[in-house]
């Protein structure tokens, strides 16, 4: 069977689901760490979904947060594609402004492409009121989306820093070591189950065959005694 790339989930995660993944990657919400690790960009688009269009301002400076702390774990590649992928013009527009307020990180040129033409209010009808009243949100100043100062509250301790999330989220650790990469993802995958094929690697992280054939070529290399079956003692 021809392998088929996969670039993006059937469908972003909301309600329980989202709260579960959001604190899989490191929010701080009543709800118990996932089994299941989740994505972290999935996750991120997610967020941005029930911040920007479901106008869940609680988790949108949540994400924002987030962001804050640990953009340099974050695939921006793939985060492009996604939002390129989106219709609506506030999650483009949060996302491009993202990129502006990180604009000094070279991989944030693509992103803040994915901006509309013209700004956009994050509370359409009643930005101009607040903003005349507060001012705007320092983060998002002369970006594509305007927010008025202290509509979204910035509270960092309620996200766990990289050395407490980098011991949950397989991913996350593995991007610290190498990057954040289809790669790094893929060692994480293998490294929870070495027994998976190229293909299966590939599917849940999103990423090529030839990639995850690499990665599962590489692991194995270093970690073969994991896979050997253990000999049976003989008696003299």
């Amino acid at each position: 069977m021809t392998f088929k790339r996969v670039l993006h989930p059937q469908e972003y995660a909301t309600g329980h689901k989202l709260t579960s993944d959001l604190v899989g990657i490191g929010f701080r919400l009543a709800a118990p760490f996932p089994k299941d690790q989740p994505n972290i960009e999935d996750t991120l688009v997610a967020a941005s979904i029930e911040g920007v269009v479901r106008e869940d301002f609680r988790v949108l400076a949540l994400l924002v947060d987030w962001l804050e702390i640990h953009i340099e774990r974050v695939n921006i590649d793939r985060l492009t594609k996604l939002v390129c992928l989106r219709d609506e013009k506030l999650v483009r527009a949060f996302w491009a402004s993202i990129a502006h307020w990180q604009r000094t990180d070279p991989r944030m040129k693509k992103l803040f492409k994915t901006r509309p033409k013209e700004r956009v209010d994050l509370i359409p009808g009643g930005s101009d009121y607040l903003i005349q009243r507060k001012g705007e949100d320092e983060r998002f100043a002369r970006s594509p989306l305007r927010v008025a100062s202290q509509t979204l509250r910035h509270r960092p301790s309620d996200i766990l820093g990289p050395t407490e999330l980098a011991q949950k989220h397989s991913a996350y650790r593995w991007r610290t070591v190498i990057g954040p990469s289809y790669r790094a993802d893929m060692w994480a995958v293998i490294e929870a189950n070495p027994l998976l094929k190229a293909n299966e690697v590939a599917m849940r992280t999103y990423g090529s065959w030839p990639t995850a054939w690499k990665v599962k070529r590489d692991w194995t290399v270093l970690n073969s005694s994991r896979l050997r079956r253990p000999h049976s003692r003989t008696s003299h």
